[in-house]
């Protein structure tokens, strides 16, 4: 991807289609005059009077007890520098943005238009009842260790200046379990640290508090070793002032040396440095976005090195988001008055167990790998593991009431970890887990209408990010010219069945359809005629081999879609009828709806397949499929034929798949309230279980039901999703997204790689 094609994509991003990337969304009803009224006068009167008189009402009244401020004025802005307040709103946006997919924490991003150190803290200090906690961001040193003092001492709520302490924190962790794996004491270790701005030194004050010796580190800043000669140093340079008065170079330092810890920029460590360090060296290399030492090169130097890296592509990597969001959230749960040590420690200790413990398939999934472990390369948690949610707060809001920094406590820890879990992004997580699945193993997909624009600009986002290798369909011209305004420079094959060179194969495949279809009465001048439209061609692609899996439908009707390919294609072996499926990621979390898209009004046999089907589907996406048949009367409550239909159908599932999970006839109602349906009917066997899977007893209701979860509820929908296919082909919704497209294409990857024997 060109730099200039990198510019444009991130400023569209961050413009389209509203500019920034967070907003305010009500929580309350808010449609009737009622509602107003109490939302604001005069109903909002009662909620002031209560806080009026006991102000710790506010967490019970308001946002405050979930709210955040990221505050920065600019001055070190992601090693862009000073860029000021304005300039600066991007990154505390995106800030604000990982708090809430990681930790469920709303956030306002407070930018401040001033560099004097006073200003900046009466600021904070007057809007900070606002809100539960702050974060400083992006403040330069030294004013900002200054100005984090003065706020924890000066405020009640927690104060954390993450670039400082993010670091600190995380990288302590992989500190321990790299001095374990390389069997060194951490009191007997010698350490160099290559910088000494903000991040350096709290990061030397962690080691330091894991049991490193002062006496043993050396810090380096731009003029050299800081140690007891230099004067003007800061107070917080003074702590880390070496006696050492003898070692003048880095490569001085560097040589005997255990840890190397880069907080500075590109290249300053050698390979021959490197080589100079003690057996089983520890680098931590964290400069961004180039490391002290290559990656590449420190492994090739030395293979007993145990390496960090603030790169997401290197193992190992010191990422923040392993730590603010989950402190952060730990913290407001039991409205700690600060972030103490003990709390930032507790997040150390508990980064470090987790890293030790078996690893959830999904994380191997998300990250490409065959099974991480405990080790050299996997020393410190993956960002995407959805154990943090559920770990690090706990430990943090632990070690606040032990310390006594917290205002409340937590009598159930079991409920509190299941309230955790509770909040992970488990639409992110789903198309996460999508995509990364098919990038294991990339499969060729053809595109029957690559000629439109959001169809080539899924085809290039599925390229670059290795989801699978497209196969464009379409005329040559257009496609071409889409290419070169969307910067898709890659060669790909491209096919334009108005070209003379497609003749050949349109020929060979109309012989391959017409054997097949001789007897339903087609000539081969009929069969001929068909491969020179674009899903008779592209299906036969898929069933010869030349392409592993379809995509089509973006501009025309499904039912037309669909014939041309069930004639070629057709079910697979065993299959008595297709069907589809749409999984929506809706805000109580993932539902798959069937069947949505194909059969009209299936009988009571039709309808026990598709939920055979529509089952194994959610299993192949992880879940253990826990089934609703619909109906508009409960539990045989209704004699028509309708609802006998259903009857019937689980009758029939009972009986063939007893391990099922799945009761009906039942209202959608009861189905999706677990509180509703076991006071009225305690016996069913989905009173205690959470619904994931709904079959419809007809198209209109599915179809219905599904389009009106996506525009109300703004559910993401991902499908439909075709079942009981010989082949990985999957249909549009009409006009579909490019990040619909998108993940389709993943799900075609996937179903593609399923059915490799």
């Amino acid at each position: 991807m060109s730099n200039e094609r990198k510019r444009r994509e991130a400023l569209v991003y961050h413009s389209k289609p509203q500019p920034g990337k967070i907003k305010v969304i009500p929580t309350k009803k808010y449609r009737s005059q009622t509602d107003l009224a109490l939302a604001y006068s005069p109903g909002v009167a009662h909620p002031c009077l209560e806080i009026d008189k006991n102000p710790d009402d506010v967490y019970k009244y308001t946002s405050k007890s979930n709210l955040v401020a990221v505050i920065s004025n600019g001055t070190a802005v992601l090693g862009l520098g000073d860029i000021g307040p304005l300039a600066s709103k991007p990154v505390m946006e995106g800030k604000g943005l990982l708090f809430k997919i990681f930790a469920d924490i709303d956030v306002f991003d407070i930018e401040i238009d001033t560099k004097n150190i006073n200003e900046f803290v009466e600021t904070v200090k007057n809007i900070a009842p606002t809100f539960g906690g702050i974060n400083l961001e992006d403040i330069k040193a030294p004013e900002a260790f200054e100005i984090e003092r003065r706020l924890v001492n000066e405020l009640d709520i927690p104060v954390m200046h993450d670039d400082q302490h993010g670091t600190a924190i995380i990288s302590g962790a992989a500190l321990i379990n790299a001095l374990e794996l390389a069997n060194k004491k951490i009191e007997d270790v010698k350490m160099v640290i290559c910088g000494a701005g903000a991040a350096a030194i709290s990061c030397a004050k962690m080691y330091t508090a894991l049991g490193i010796k002062k006496k043993n580190i050396l810090m380096f800043d731009s003029r050299g070793l800081i140690n007891i000669k230099r004067s003007n140093l800061s107070p917080e340079k003074k702590l880390f002032s070496s006696k050492n008065t003898e070692i003048e170079t880095l490569e001085d330092a560097v040589r005997d040396s255990d840890i190397f810890i880069g907080l500075s920029k590109a290249n300053m460590m050698t390979k021959e440095m490197l080589t100079s360090m003690n057996k089983n060296p520890i680098v931590f290399a964290m400069a961004n976005p180039d490391p002290e030492i290559s990656y590449k090169v420190a492994v090739k130097t030395r293979d007993d090195i145990i390496m960090a890296t603030g790169r997401s592509d290197h193992p190992n990597q010191v990422n923040n988001v392993l730590g603010f969001p989950f402190i952060f959230r730990g913290a407001l749960d039991v409205r700690a008055s600060k972030i103490n040590e003990e709390m930032k420690m507790a997040a150390v200790y508990a980064l470090a167990k987790l890293a030790k413990e078996p690893v959830p398939e999904y994380v191997n999934i998300v990250y490409k790998e065959k099974k991480l472990s405990f080790g050299k390369d996997y020393i410190i948690p993956k960002p995407f593991d959805p154990r943090l949610i559920s770990t690090i707060p706990v430990e943090v809001a632990k070690a606040a009431i032990d310390s006594g920094v917290a205002k409340i406590s937590i009598e159930n820890w079991e409920k509190y970890v299941r309230d955790l879990d509770a909040r992970k992004g488990s639409d992110n997580k789903i198309i996460r887990l999508i995509r990364a699945k098919a990038k294991l193993e990339p499969k060729k997909i053809i595109y029957t209408e690559a000629d439109r624009l959001d169809v080539i600009k899924a085809a290039q986002i599925v390229y670059e990010e290795g989801i699978g290798i497209p196969i464009l369909m379409g005329r040559i011209d257009r496609i071409k010219k889409l290419m070169k305004e969307i910067d898709f420079k890659h060669k790909l094959k491209i096919i334009d069945l108005s070209h003379e060179k497609t003749n050949k194969k349109i020929e060979r495949f109309g012989k391959i359809f017409f054997k097949e279809r001789k007897n339903k009465g087609l000539t081969l001048s009929q069969a001929t005629k068909l491969m020179r439209a674009r899903d008779y061609f592209a299906s036969m692609m898929v069933k010869t081999g030349k392409a592993d899996a379809l995509i089509s439908g973006y501009s025309r009707s499904y039912p037309e879609v669909v014939k041309p390919i069930l004639k070629v294609i057709g079910k697979a072996k065993g299959v008595r009828k297709i069907a589809a499926t749409n999984l929506m990621l809706t805000s109580k979390g993932p539902i798959f709806l069937s069947d949505t898209s194909i059969n009209i009004d299936p009988d009571y046999n039709d309808l026990a397949y598709i939920t055979i089907m529509t089952s194994n589907t959610a299993k192949m996406f992880g879940y253990n499929p826990v089934i609703a048949l619909l109906s508009y009367s409960n539990f045989g409550s209704s004699s028509h034929p309708m609802a006998n239909k259903v009857e019937r159908a689980l009758t029939f599932l009972r009986r063939s798949s007893p391990e099922m999970i799945v009761d009906g006839p039942i209202q959608s109602d009861f189905a999706l309230n677990k509180m509703m349906l076991k006071n009225k009917f305690d016996e069913s066997k989905l009173g205690t279980q959470k619904v994931n899977v709904l079959i419809f007893p007809n198209l209109d209701s599915a179809n219905i039901t599904y389009k009106i979860i996506k525009e109300i509820d703004g559910a993401k929908s991902i499908g439909p999703i075709m079942m009981g296919m010989d082949k990985a082909v999957h249909v549009l919704q009409l006009k579909a997204s490019v990040e619909e497209i998108v993940n389709m294409s993943a799900i075609a990857v996937i179903d593609a790689q399923s059915r490799i024997q």
